[in-house]
C-alpha cells in the first residue's frame, strides 16, 4: 500500500483482521460509498455475500494492493 499518509485508512476491508481477533464481535459497519471507491483502486477488497467477510490469511499485511494506475489521475500535485 501507499506509504502517503494522505490516503484515507477508514476502510471496512482494513478492520477485518481486528474484528476476526475480536471475540463476540457482532457488527461491523460497512458503507457503501467507501466500499465503492475500495473496490475502485485496490485489489484484495472484500465482499460481504451472505452477510460475513472472512480475511485472507495468506495475503501479506491487510491484504491490499493498490492500483496506482487506476488512482493517479486523482492525484494532487
Amino acid at each position: 500500500m501507499s506509504s502517503d499518509r494522505r490516503l484515507p485508512l477508514r476502510r471496512p476491508r482494513l478492520h477485518a483482521h481486528v474484528a476476526a481477533a475480536t471475540p463476540n464481535l457482532r457488527h461491523l459497519e460497512w458503507f457503501h460509498d467507501q466500499v465503492r471507491i475500495e473496490t475502485l483502486f485496490f485489489d484484495g477488497t472484500l465482499d460481504p455475500q451472505g452477510g460475513t467477510i472472512t480475511p485472507d490469511s495468506s495475503a501479506p499485511g491487510n491484504g491490499l494492493d493498490l492500483r496506482s494506475s487506476d488512482v493517479e489521475q486523482f492525484r494532487v500535485r
